[in-house]
């Protein structure tokens, strides 16, 4: 079979809500990724045979085809098609996985899959707020769904107070793994570990002065444990609470995937290969523990185990969904997340999945390491997995 390679990786450093990308229209924004992943690799931009965009809020400023708005915002010829995919949380992880399927069955070669969403300017929920508030029709889930998984809706935050139940972890397992995050986080950002992967933005300060936003937003790096059990619980006597969980965040990212083909033709040198691809679903209740057989199926296809795998991303929507992966995979917890995660870098929902890949893919090179996997839980209880080999 044909491979299919990543040639760019980059994202935006993470806004906080209504903080230093507030001002970037999420179109303007995701196209300055998809600019720069070309000008960096150095290809005629008009190679781009199709930008696969992720986007979760589609609605709002993210709506009428965010992907395609993408390219037009972007330094990129109009021949170049846009689309537009919404696989929850993993949104942009699965647009790798078909950016890749598209080279690998050798009916492109050369495809962008990228993320983007504006946590500030089109709030989580928005896409389907208009509609409630309007009263029109019943919302997403109809009455069949709800009879016939026995709820009234579906929440994530339900399903992660799920997970910390079923697999007994403490309010102070979870708090201790976010104090973590921002540890690592901090020293990342501290020894420069994030520079080639990110792209600056320029944005307007209060005084009118312009500066580049370079540097994470979200990080705490004066955290402590005091500090995060300070926060209150979301729900009496559970053990979530918005220190332990992702933050809301805004930006975007991308990777540019090639064959072999282009490699030679446009004489690009590869930072990764994919080595492996798998998607699965299973229960939307508990919803977010699909990462767990997700990534079983994905070693065991690619007759592989776990102690092969050099680095692993794994999204930290809230705490319980890493721990609770480390323990069933019996994996080891020095190689998962290594600089920081979501708790302490943000989650900017659809750009998260092409975000933790050009993380991954800097790591294992800054590391030495071979192989890297990353998985992202997901709304509806999906999961992605990617296998990449660094090269």
């Amino acid at each position: 079979m044909a491979e299919a390679y990543i040639v760019e990786a980059l994202r935006t450093a993470g806004g906080r809500r209504n903080g230093s990308l507030f001002g970037w229209h999420p179109a303007d924004m995701a196209g300055e990724v998809l600019s720069a992943l070309v000008e960096r690799s150095g290809i005629d931009p008009a190679a781009v045979e199709d930008v696969i965009m992720g986007c979760v809020s589609q609605g709002g400023e993210q709506g009428f085809h965010i992907g395609r708005n993408a390219v037009m915002a972007s330094r990129l010829p109009d021949s170049v098609p846009a689309v537009s995919i919404d696989r929850q949380c993993g949104s942009s992880q699965q647009a790798v996985q078909f950016a890749a399927q598209a080279v690998m069955s050798g009916t492109q070669d050369v495809v962008i899959a990228a993320g983007v969403e504006s946590m500030s300017r089109v709030p989580m929920g928005s896409s389907t707020a208009l509609h409630a508030k309007a009263g029109i029709g019943t919302g997403p889930h109809s009455p069949r769904i709800q009879a016939r998984y026995g709820v009234s809706g579906f929440s994530q935050f339900t399903g992660a107070q799920m997970m910390s139940d079923k697999y007994r972890f403490s309010r102070d397992d979870l708090d201790a793994y976010a104090l973590q995050s921002h540890q690592r986080a901090a020293a990342a950002t501290r020894a420069g570990a994030f520079e080639r992967e990110i792209l600056k933005l320029e944005i307007t300060l209060a005084d009118g002065t312009t500066a580049l936003h370079a540097t994470d937003e979200g990080i705490r790096s004066d955290a402590t444990l005091d500090s995060i059990r300070s926060v209150k619980l979301l729900a009496e006597g559970g053990t979530i609470t918005a220190a332990n969980a992702s933050q809301i965040c805004d930006g975007a990212s991308g990777v540019l995937v090639v064959s072999e083909r282009a490699l030679k033709q446009h004489g690009l040198t590869p930072l990764a290969r994919i080595h492996a691809l798998t998607v699965t679903a299973g229960d939307p209740v508990i919803m977010l523990e699909e990462p767990i057989p997700a990534t079983r199926r994905a070693l065991r296809r690619a007759g592989m185990t776990i102690g092969e795998i050099d680095l692993y991303e794994v999204n930290e929507a809230f705490a319980p969904v890493p721990l609770a992966w480390l323990r069933e995979l019996d994996a080891d917890a020095a190689r998962l997340n290594v600089n920081g995660g979501a708790i302490a870098l943000g989650h900017p929902l659809g750009a998260s999945g092409t975000k933790l890949m050009a993380t991954l893919i800097h790591a294992l090179r800054a590391r030495g390491g071979r192989y890297g996997l990353q998985t992202m839980c997901e709304g509806g209880g999906m999961a992605n997995v990617t296998i990449v080999e660094a090269l």
